[in-house]
């Protein structure tokens, strides 16, 4: 019912990055929300060749007694919703008790179980506030091949990646058929997701501050160059892209980044740089945009 998209920091993020040097925690939190949203859609896809009986939301951001939790993946069975707790880390660590630490670093991490347990325990509290009386359970899944836990108790609600296949198989036989109600359950948490997440690092940056060009949408790390009349290419990852839609894609990053800068000719023409002519980038404003008539301040707003 709900398909996982792009964070929406990761966007934004990306393009600060690209633009302007970002301290390591931007760095860092970049690197996690990329590594994250890779192991998701792949887990993702794992459900969807399962075609079970059942309605999935993807990517939850809700907020119960003021505290806001996120789901990776909710499954809605006949009797039972099943929470997915999603990571994509690779290395050896071991647990000891309520602490995890990575053995290559010697550095301890935030115990995914217990973030895992919190969001469960909200959830149930929704639904007792929602007058649903569904059993809950959750499930801390972990994708990577490369990743393996000393000391784990076997009681953990913990599926490793060579167990995987095996619990998704057995997800089939609690598949039934839905009836009402289920529908009306997911409705009513899809209307509760939270749009902006309140977890979202934001470093300062300005206009005048970035570097100025067409970021590649394929590696987010080069800047475009032309390569013929109609089309642009990255010199970093080799990839081609029509020229219109390079351009339609930076109006929108722009747009995301300064929301309270007027779009103008002169403004997106420095923007997008590599555009030789006011005339195209006027062009391809006029498509999508209203011309708002004001003397030399006339500017463009997005069509409803």
């Amino acid at each position: 019912m709900k398909t996982r998209t792009l964070p929406n920091e990761l966007t934004p993020l990306r393009s600060i990055r690209a633009r302007q040097k970002v301290t390591e925690k931007i760095e860092n939190q970049v690197h996690i929300l990329e590594k994250g949203f890779i192991g998701e859609t792949w887990f993702d896809q794992q459900l969807e060749n399962l075609s079970l009986d059942c309605l999935i939301i993807n990517d939850l951001l809700l907020e119960t007694n003021n505290t806001h939790y996120q789901i990776d993946s909710l499954l809605i069975f006949r009797r039972k919703i099943h929470l997915f707790e999603v990571k994509n880390y690779e290395g050896d660590y071991v647990v000891n008790g309520d602490r995890w630490q990575s053995l290559s670093s010697g550095k301890e991490i935030k115990n995914p179980l217990l973030q895992l347990t919190r969001s469960e325990s909200l959830f149930r509290q929704l639904l007792q506030q929602l007058g649903s009386n569904f059993t809950v359970e959750s499930h801390l899944v972990f994708i990577n091949p490369e990743f393996y836990l000393y000391q784990a108790s076997p009681n953990l609600p913990i599926i490793f990646p060579s167990q995987l296949t095996r619990f998704l198989n057995n997800l089939r036989s609690q598949s039934s058929s839905l009836v009402e109600k289920h529908h009306a359950l997911a409705k009513k948490l899809l209307s509760l997701h939270i749009k902006k997440s309140p977890f979202s690092l934001q470093p300062q940056y300005s206009f005048g501050e970035m570097e100025k060009g067409i970021l590649c949408g394929l590696c987010w790390s080069g800047f475009m160059k032309c390569g013929n009349q109609h089309k642009l290419t990255c010199p970093n990852c080799g990839c081609w892209e029509d020229k219109e839609l390079a351009v339609t894609r930076s109006i929108e990053e722009f747009e995301q980044l300064f929301p309270n800068i007027k779009i103008t000719v002169s403004t997106i023409f420095e923007w997008c740089n590599v555009i030789k002519s006011k005339k195209t980038i006027r062009k391809i404003l006029s498509k999508n945009y209203n011309l708002i008539q004001s003397g030399r301040s006339s500017y463009y707003e997005r069509r409803n």
